[in-house]
């Protein structure tokens, strides 16, 4: 399995590659100095893709909470309870088999078709939070789907916004 979160990190194969040095004083005047663009816009907490993407074919946008979450049957945490219109739901369960991942291949054969010939690297991923949807990238890379995103904001992210459109049902 690619351990592709401990390579993000300088990893590899449970060793470092290289520690962080320490920001002395001196460093820290040198970060300082660096010209970087500034905005004072506001970050979208939803991802363009997304924006761009309503209406489109399904395959772009998954979401990885359990089914009755999804349809809008009960909402736990969140006060208002559906998804995302044009959303699969591809609860990160399915990818377990007694508490381990399930292979490669099973994973790969299951999603696959729900990407509905999309590349790996189209779909944005959600779930209420952003941490299943996390879950569901690992099994992704696993089965070696590589490239999607997660929208960290997800679920609750997307209803912050009384504008933006809600689902219920399948």
């Amino acid at each position: 399995m690619n351990a592709w979160p401990f390579s993000m990190a300088g990893w590899r194969h449970g060793v470092p590659l290289a520690f962080p040095k320490p920001m002395g004083p001196m460093r820290r005047r040198r970060w300082r100095r660096i010209p970087r663009p500034v905005s004072i816009e506001p970050a979208s907490p939803v991802p363009t893709r997304c924006r761009r993407a309503w209406g489109e074919a399904p395959g772009w946008l998954f979401d990885a909470r359990g089914g009755e979450r999804f349809r809008g049957e009960v909402e736990p945490i969140d006060p208002v309870a559906g998804h995302v219109p044009g959303a699969l739901n591809r609860p990160f369960a399915a990818n377990l088999r007694d508490g381990r991942f399930r292979s490669a291949e099973e994973l790969r054969g299951e999603l696959v078709p729900l990407l509905h010939g999309r590349q790996p690297a189209e779909a944005v991923l959600m779930c209420g939070s952003g941490v299943t949807a996390c879950h569901l990238l690992l099994a992704m890379e696993h089965a070696g789907l590589a490239g999607a995103k997660v929208y960290a904001g997800s679920w609750s992210g997307w209803i912050a916004d009384p504008a933006r459109p809600v689902a219920t049902g399948m």
